[in-house]
């Protein structure tokens, strides 16, 4: 079977995917897009998180074929993503239905591009990645694409959320390292920074 979808604002194709195999298989090992981790297999983790045309899912849990002609944002495409919907105020679904977005080669790349030791930064991030980062909240770093996913999806419908609406958005998602505070504090300053870039409305 071949499947056609959009990955991170771009057509893509994937050939000879078998009738069982999940979207996260494809992502990982077709189109070697290693940010959404395996783990559970069952959508209790959240480390697979994706958004498949813009609503977080656990790529685990979806079929391979159900993504046909739809759109799926990973770890990988988040800061062009988040780049594409500043400037063009927000949007519902993909690479906010611009021609772009994040070519399969940059998106590989993306994990191997270094950190700077003093600032914590390695290329462009998008607000939440940086507000993890800037936060400590990444720790080991399996459960962090899930997070980083889920997170911003929230952000995006969400600007100003509640310590609990936090909570609930990142509620499916595990961290088998420590506590969720330095989490939520990445969250709290992700969208803090939002609030005050965010245009003034009625001006």
């Amino acid at each position: 079977m071949r499947v056609n979808f959009t990955v991170n604002g771009r057509p893509q194709e994937a050939d000879d995917v078998w009738e069982g195999e999940s979207l996260l298989y494809v992502l990982r090992e077709r189109m070697g897009l290693p940010g959404s981790k395996n783990a559970c297999e069952q959508g209790e983790c959240g480390s697979c998180t994706v958004r498949l045309d813009g609503v977080p899912v656990c790529a685990c849990l979806v079929a391979a074929g159900q993504a046909e002609g739809r759109d799926v944002v990973t770890v990988e495409g988040l800061a062009d993503y988040a780049k594409q919907r500043a400037e063009h105020g927000g949007c519902g679904t993909g690479a906010c239905g611009t021609p772009g977005g994040t070519s399969l080669q940059d998106a590989q790349q993306w994990q191997a591009k270094p950190l700077d030791s003093q600032t914590g930064e390695g290329g462009e991030l998008s607000p939440i990645q940086q507000a993890f980062i800037d936060a400590g909240a990444v720790q080991c770093g399996f459960c962090t694409p899930g997070l980083l996913v889920a997170a911003d999806e929230m952000l995006e419908r969400n600007p100003s959320p509640s310590d609990a609406d936090i909570r609930e958005a990142l509620s499916g998602n595990l961290c088998r390292c420590t506590g969720y505070e330095k989490i939520m504090d990445a969250v709290r300053l992700a969208a803090a920074r939002q609030s005050e870039t965010a245009p003034s409305q009625g001006a």
